[in-house]
């Protein structure tokens, strides 16, 4: 199988361990990505906070540059996820801001390329059989955040408020997923740019409920929630006066580990500001 991969601008910079373990992923299953040429930023988070038609036309332009290599596109990024769903959305459905990218582009939107989240993606092409290694019952917490489950209606999740995909697929995989009720909820964004005391307030609650629940690891498949839980716990630990320590893994990365690549390879040994080998050793994962 073959996608058009749109990495966006985290995978090439902060989150390059994301970026990296998902084509370690893809490759082990045997699923091609072949990166959008030229592909632009999706605008998140500002475009749809300044105009209406650059919210959908900066993403567009990345679908229409899909679609001409026929191709459906892998999203990594929560964030550009959401972005490119609603932006597919609207171009479909509304014929004036189609015209205008058709006038701009030179190309005529036909929807075509369909647009999944890289979790969806692994879950519809993985082979039990190419799974190497057990993650030995590593007790873990699947957080989900805001941008890959909502708005319900686009995104196509199983459930916006107890969403299941990485959940399954990691207890296939051998991990004791443990059901908790933040999930879904927001780890604040980019609000940190504004008020650093409400992000932090909002990333203590998330990090107090994982570890409550008795997780050694919480599981995302976002960089601006993996920025907030990994970056910003010792901000948290220093405010709330708690010590956390509590690694905050991509999804990619334990299902690399399982598929059977080293962790040097997944971006496990050194772009984590929670070290996370410790615990994967202490379960015997790695």
């Amino acid at each position: 199988m073959k996608y058009a991969y749109y990495p966006g601008c985290s995978l090439h910079a902060t989150a390059a361990e994301f970026d990296t373990s998902t084509k370690a992923v893809c490759s082990k299953l045997g699923v091609e990505l072949q990166e959008i040429p030229d592909w632009n930023c999706c605008g998140a988070s500002s475009a749809h906070n300044t105009s209406h038609f650059l919210a959908s036309a900066i993403p567009g332009r990345n679908l229409i540059l899909a679609e001409k290599l026929g191709l459906d596109v892998a999203s990594p990024c929560a964030a550009c996820y959401q972005r490119l769903k609603v932006a597919d959305h609207q171009m479909k459905h509304d014929d004036q801001l189609r015209q205008k990218m058709t006038e701009i582009t030179g190309h005529n939107y036909q929807g075509k390329s369909q647009v999944k989240n890289v979790v969806d993606v692994i879950v519809e092409n993985f082979d039990l059989n190419k799974v190497t290694k057990s993650l030995n019952k590593l007790k873990v917490v699947c957080y989900y955040g805001c941008l890959m489950v909502r708005p319900g209606k686009l995104t196509g999740i199983d459930n916006p408020e107890n969403p299941q995909t990485m959940d399954q697929i990691l207890e296939k995989l051998g991990a004791e997923v443990i059901q908790w009720p933040y999930k879904a909820e927001c780890c604040g964004g980019s609000l940190p740019i504004y008020d650093a005391d409400v992000s932090i307030k909002l990333v203590w609650d998330i990090l107090r409920v994982a570890r409550d629940s008795g997780a050694q690891a919480i599981v995302t498949a976002c960089p601006l929630c993996m920025s907030n839980l990994d970056m910003r716990q010792a901000a948290v630990e220093k405010k709330y006066g708690e010590k956390f320590n509590l690694p905050v893994l991509y999804f990619t990365e334990l299902v690399g580990l399982a598929l059977g690549v080293p962790p040097q390879g997944l971006g496990l040994t050194d772009k984590h500001f929670v070290e996370p080998m410790d615990c994967l050793r202490s379960q015997k994962v790695v």
